[in-house]
């Protein structure tokens, strides 16, 4: 069985047209809901909206992004590297149970992957260099989900390596990962928070990442690294001191009619 969201037989070019589309038709539906139909001022977090030259920026280097992610892509499906991975094509080989805990891990794992990378692409030896693209969005929209420079693209792109690498993966669980990745990532860069007053503080929300905590990191660079959750953050002591309020802020405005 090929890999369910790309033709058979895998090619870069069928791999890219999957990259971009999925970004592109996530992004567009936050940003036509959220910027164009339900445009509010006092919702957003910010409570300003980036520039047309912002979200141009950011698009392009989405565009590069996409070429770059393809080429990762391909390298694990449609080469002869892959068969020094444990990507398997039949799901009967190890069950529908581990197929679905599998993507599961996959979250866990690429959690971990992106709070150390990102947090060493705020070294002073990198930042300047590679990652400080990202940030010239410090007001994003969904547009800057993979506004990235070309070296954090690959290092970015890294984790669906180190997933074939180090744990047994459908190619159905990867893009369902995939796909569940570019969700949190153009929410974690909508600008507006979805998640109800009071979550931050819960059992269950002081674990999970929310598009205020991004947002901050966005704004003041130096706190708030982690992707899905915050187990790291609050382990590291990285969690922006204010972040509860800001979230707070973020949800009890009342919206202007």
């Amino acid at each position: 069985m090929e890999h369910a969201f790309l033709p058979s037989p895998t090619s870069y070019w069928s791999i890219l047209t999957v990259v971009f589309l999925r970004y592109l038709f996530i992004a567009l539906a936050a940003f036509l809901v959220f910027y164009v139909f339900r445009k509010n001022v006092q919702r957003h977090i910010q409570k300003r909206f980036p520039a047309k030259a912002d979200y141009y920026r950011e698009i392009g280097y989405s565009v590069l992004t996409s070429f770059i992610f393809a080429g990762v892509g391909y390298l694990v499906f449609g080469t002869e590297f892959r068969n020094y991975t444990q990507v398997y094509t039949r799901i009967s080989d190890y069950g529908i149970l581990y197929f679905i805990l599998s993507i599961g891990l996959m979250l866990l794992l690429h959690d971990t992957y992106f709070y150390w990378t990102h947090y060493l692409m705020h070294h002073k030896r990198f930042y300047r260099y590679v990652h400080k693209v990202h940030h010239l969005s410090t007001n994003p929209s969904p547009w800057a989900a993979l506004a990235f420079h070309p070296f954090e693209a690959v290092v970015e792109a890294g984790i669906v390596v180190v997933i074939a690498m180090v744990m047994p993966a459908h190619p159905i669980a990867i893009g369902l990962f995939l796909l569940v990745m570019m969700f949190i990532n153009v929410y974690g860069h909508l600008g507006y928070e979805l998640y109800p007053a009071g979550f931050s503080k819960t059992k269950i929300g002081r674990w999970i990442n929310t598009s205020v905590n991004h947002n901050m990191h966005h704004q003041y660079a130096r706190s708030n690294y982690g992707l899905y959750f915050l187990f790291w953050d609050r382990w590291m002591n990285t969690l922006h001191p204010d972040y509860d309020q800001r979230f707070e802020q973020a949800t009890t405005r009342k919206e202007k009619r």
